[in-house]
C-alpha cells in the first residue's frame, strides 16, 4: 500500500483559559496538523506542536520543512504494517542547517510519522500501540488503562488552595507544581499546596529555565522540605552544565525536558550526568518512534523518563501519547490526555479526556484509534498546503 497525498494544515487551537509558567504565557496555540491519504483511500492524521522555545521551531518554519522535504521522502510504499513501521523510522525531512542537537524538524516529523502510522494502523487494522511491541520488546508492557497526573499551573494564595484541594478530591495519586515564575513566591505556594493535598500525593516541581546557575542549588534545598519527587528543567539549556554539580548538592532527582529533544541531547545527558530522568514529549522529540528509542536509551543508561505532553496539543497528538502510555514499561509519570478540558476544539470525533482519578483507558481501534472531526478541522484552519498529490 503507497502514500498518495500528504496536506500540512496550520491550526489555531484556543485554550479554555490562559496557560502561564516561567518561559511562556499562552491563551491559543498553533499547531501542525498533517493529513495523509493512500492508495485504497484510507485517511491518517498527525499532529505536532511547534515551540521555538524548545525545539527553535515555528508553525513556519515546519511548514517550510515540510515543503522543502522531497516527495519521493514522502511516498511510502509498504506490504505489511510491520514494513511501514520500518520505513516511517527511517523517515527523514528535509535538512535543517545550523542544527547541532538535531531537534529543529521535530514537531513537523512528528505530525508527518503520526499521520503515516494512523494511516497504515487503519489499512492493516493495527494499533499504534503495536508500534512497542515492534521495535521495542524489552519495554512492552500493554495495559488497558493508565492514570495520568494533574498539574498546578500560575495558582497563588486561595486558588493554589483550592486547587490542591480539587485534584486530592479527584482522586490523583501525582501532581506537577509550576515554579519559578516572576512575582511569586514559591515557598509559600509549595507549603500551602502541600497542606492541602496531602501528604500522599507525589508533588514535583517544572521551574521551565526560571533559575540562574549561581541560585538553582539555594532554590531547589528551600523547596525540598516539602517533599518533592524531581525537578523539571531548572536552568536554562546553555546553563545545563551546571546541573553536574548541582546533582551532587541537592537530594532531588533532575529531570531534562527542554534540553532532552534528541538522541544527541540524551548522550550528552548521560556523558555529562546532568540529569536523572528524561522527559519525553512526543512533539519535541520527533514523534512516537523517537521517543520510544529514547526510552530505551534511557532504560539501558540508567536513567529514568516520564511521558510529558504540550500546552494546546488535541485528541491526535494526545491520542498518540496514550498508545505510548498503554505500552510502554517503567514511565515514572504520564501527562496528557487534557483535551476539553483545555482546549476549546479538541479536533476528535470521540473525547479521549481523562477521567477521574485522571484514569483513562487503552484505544484500541486501528491506527491513532480518534478519527478527526473534520468540521472542527475546518474552523481552526489557518492555511492548507498539499505536500504531496
Amino acid at each position: 500500500m503507497q502514500v498518495v497525498e500528504l496536506a500540512a494544515y496550520h491550526v489555531r487551537i484556543p485554550l479554555r483559559k490562559p496557560i502561564r509558567h516561567a518561559s511562556y504565557t499562552r491563551s491559543e496555540s498553533d499547531n501542525l496538523v498533517v493529513g495523509c491519504r493512500l492508495a485504497d483511500g484510507t485517511q491518517g492524521y498527525g499532529e505536532g506542536v511547534p515551540r521555538e522555545y524548545v525545539t527553535g521551531e515555528t508553525i513556519d518554519s515546519a511548514l517550510a520543512l515540510l515543503r522543502a522535504t522531497s516527495s519521493e521522502s514522502l511516498t511510502l510504499r509498504a506490504g505489511t504494517f510491520a514494513e511501514a513501521v520500518c520505513l516511517i523510522e527511517a523517515l527523514q525531512l528535509a535538512p535543517v542547517s545550523d542544527d547541532p542537537r538535531q531537534c529543529k524538524g521535530n514537531a513537523a516529523r512528528c505530525a508527518v510519522e503520526l499521520a503515516l502510522l494512523d494511516a497504515f494502523g487503519r489499512h492493516y487494522g493495527q494499533p499504534v500501540y503495536r508500534v512497542t511491541e515492534l521495535l521495542a520488546p524489552e519495554l512492552w508492557q500493554p495495559r488497558t488503562r493508565v492514570q495520568y497526573s494533574t498539574a498546578i499551573t500560575s495558582a497563588k494564595g486561595f486558588k493554589a488552595r483550592a486547587a490542591a484541594w480539587m485534584m486530592r478530591w479527584y482522586g490523583f495519586r501525582q501532581c506537577k507544581v509550576k515554579v519559578g515564575i516572576a512575582g511569586q513566591d514559591d515557598v509559600e505556594r509549595l507549603r500551602v499546596i502541600r497542606k492541602h493535598i496531602g501528604a500522599r500525593m507525589d508533588l514535583r516541581i517544572d521551574a521551565n529555565e526560571a533559575w540562574s546557575p549561581a541560585d538553582v542549588v539555594a532554590r531547589i534545598q528551600e523547596l525540598e522540605p516539602f517533599g518533592i519527587s524531581s525537578v523539571e528543567q531548572p536552568v536554562a539549556h546553555e546553563h545545563v552544565g551546571c546541573l553536574r554539580e548541582v546533582r551532587r548538592q541537592v537530594r532531588t532527582p533532575i529531570m531534562h525536558d527542554e534540553s532532552l529533544c534528541s538522541l544527541a541531547d540524551a548522550e550528552s545527558a548521560v556523558r555529562d550526568e546532568t540529569c536523572d530522568l528524561f522527559n519525553l514529549r512526543l512533539s519535541k522529540c520527533g514523534g512516537f518512534i523517537p521517543s520510544l528509542r529514547l526510552a530505551q536509551f534511557a532504560a539501558a543508561h540508567g536513567k529514568g523518563y516520564q511521558l510529558g505532553c504540550q500546552v494546546g496539543e488535541t485528541a491526535l497528538l494526545s491520542a498518540a501519547g496514550r498508545h505510548f502510555a498503554c505500552s510502554v514499561a517503567n514511565i515514572r509519570y504520564l501527562e496528557g490526555s487534557y483535551d476539553r478540558r483545555l482546549v476549546k476544539e479538541a479536533l476528535g470525533e470521540r473525547d479521549i479526556t481523562f477521567g477521574y482519578g485522571g484514569w483513562a483507558p487503552r484505544l484500541d481501534g486501528p491506527g491513532l484509534g480518534v478519527r478527526l472531526d473534520e468540521s472542527a478541522l475546518q474552523r481552526v484552519t489557518v492555511r492548507k498546503e498539499v505536500l504531496l498529490g
